[in-house]
């Protein structure tokens, strides 16, 4: 366990610091950053139970490091669950859980036009505004997360081999 605590603080720490670096943000707090990397490869070497107790931790911090939110359910949904969900889902989950705050918490403040479009349902203006930062976002960790299971060392350590 003190291993798993310890490797949960290294990549907690890393997604952090990763999130101050953001490639683009959007309005509102969606970004595109190399922040959910850690958590992913954490949860793939200690599986959901942990992983989504790094991406609850790590959505607290991601909050309070200057996280955007209306009221209480966008800092439950947009950051405690949506990385809890992260974690659990080792990346499939997150991106779940921010379109449906969209849809239902900031699609009431859904703006007329957004990209030159005009808004008109809750459901679209959350698949664009989500797809926006989500898919480049996941296209990002997933190059990166291909790249980094070249080197041998991650490998193993993704493997579990380590600890044989």
């Amino acid at each position: 366990a003190t291993r798993k605590l310890t490797h949960s603080a290294i990549m907690i720490a890393l997604a952090t610091v990763l999130s101050i670096f953001a490639v683009y943000k959007l309005p509102n707090g969606g970004s595109v950053t190399l922040s959910t990397l850690p958590l992913v490869l954490f949860a793939i070497r200690y599986g959901m139970g942990w992983g989504a107790m790094a991406g609850f931790v790590f959505g607290g911090l991601n909050y309070l490091m200057g996280g955007s939110a209306i009221d209480w359910t966008t800092i439950i949904c947009d950051y405690f669950l949506a990385f809890s969900m992260l974690g659990l889902g080792a990346g499939i989950f997150k991106g779940t859980a921010s379109y449906l705050v969209g849809v239902f918490v900031w699609g009431k403040w859904m703006p007329e036009e957004f990209l030159g479009m005009t808004m008109t349902t809750p459901w679209f203006y959350s698949l664009l505004y989500n797809g926006c930062w989500a898919i480049p976002d996941m296209v990002l960790t997933l190059v990166v997360f291909a790249l980094l299971y070249q080197v041998k060392p991650m490998r193993r350590y993704l493997d579990r081999e380590d600890l044989a």
